[in-house]
């Protein structure tokens, strides 16, 4: 009988080393539990919307910010077509400023022949008596006339823009 229960005690060691290994493994795997919970969670990153939901969410987003982008899109046109104007106008100014610079006007000619010029009139008279008096309003009336030329030489050299513009403008192609 004592080898029979020695049979039995051996199979309960035998079987209690079993169920010790069991428990160690289950532990081990247990113990990390939580940090595998945690790993093996699932995260939504993407939300799953239905397709007429997205079509709406567009719309709006297009209906808000078309009118945004307009605006801007209109500011940077009249912008664009300022400084166009003004490139123009540059042009015009330097090619008036290079006309005049060509054509030698009234302003390139030397101070001493107007006072030649005016003494020649005066008959050599000096600023004193009745003659240096005339010669003075002479003088006055040479330079208003100089002026007065240069003036219409200015006009006439501006029309000649104008007119350089609008024959360009009008053998533009539409854009």
């Amino acid at each position: 009988m004592a080898t029979i229960l020695d049979g039995c005690v051996a199979s309960l060691r035998s079987s209690m080393q079993l169920l010790d290994s069991s428990i160690s493994i289950l532990d081990s795997g247990v113990n990390d539990f939580p940090r595998l919970s945690k790993v093996l969670q699932t995260t939504r990153h993407f939300e799953l919307i239905s397709e007429p939901d997205l079509h709406q969410a567009q719309s709006a987003l297009q209906s808000e910010i078309r009118p945004e982008v307009e605006n801007l899109l209109s500011r940077v046109s009249n912008y664009l077509d300022k400084l166009e104007r003004r490139e123009q106008s540059l042009i015009a100014q330097c090619e008036l400023q290079e006309g005049r610079l060509s054509q030698g006007g009234p302003s390139s000619r030397p101070s001493s022949a107007l006072g030649r010029n005016s003494r020649r009139m005066t008959g050599g008279a000096g600023l004193g008596g009745v003659g240096g008096l005339e010669g003075v309003k002479v003088q006055q009336l040479r330079q208003k006339k100089e002026r007065l030329s240069y003036a219409v030489e200015r006009l006439t050299l501006q029309a000649q823009q104008r007119e350089r513009q609008l024959r360009m403008s009008m053998a533009a192609p539409p854009s």
